[in-house]
């Protein structure tokens, strides 16, 4: 995993990630992979930018999610691409759900449990306050913290 500094070409945002950091700066992140390694790697090369740094990706998918996310260090854009998706948020320990369509988007806040569920084939673009991010099971309804409790402070 690095960060290139000046790409010129296409980017495939499906298998490389753009970072956005501080001064405004896109890098590309080749040799991404959702693998704990790589994401230390990832979390390490970034660490400067704090919680100013965003991570834009895309993603594919059919069907449920597997895993409820918050982001502690900011807010998380979802923007629709193509099919339809189900945003569903912790607030205060009920489910708040969001569908939406091509081209619409929503923001999950900072701290927020959430899970993304597609109904059939569907793709997402995240722009993602990635530090400290925590991710659950979704065997569990939901999980036991809330909104108003974002959990530890990021580092």
């Amino acid at each position: 995993m690095r960060l290139v500094n000046h790409e010129r070409n296409a980017i495939d945002l499906r298998t490389t990630p753009v970072h956005l950091g501080l001064g405004s700066r896109a890098k590309p992140v080749e040799g991404f992979a959702w693998d704990p390694e790589v994401l230390q790697a990832y979390s390490a090369a970034v660490a400067a930018d704090g919680g100013e740094g965003r991570m834009v990706a895309i993603f594919d998918g059919d069907g449920p999610g597997d895993h409820w996310e918050r982001h502690p260090a900011g807010d998380e854009l979802v923007v629709c691409l193509t099919g339809s998706v189900t945003v569903t948020r912790d607030v205060d320990g009920v489910p708040e759900r969001v569908v939406l369509g091509p081209g619409e988007a929503t923001v999950n806040p900072a701290g927020a449990w959430h899970a993304v569920d597609m109904a059939g084939p569907a793709s997402i673009l995240a722009v993602t306050a990635g530090l400290g991010t925590d991710h659950r099971s979704r065997t569990d309804a939901l999980p036991t913290e809330h909104v108003g409790t974002p959990g530890p402070p990021a580092p």
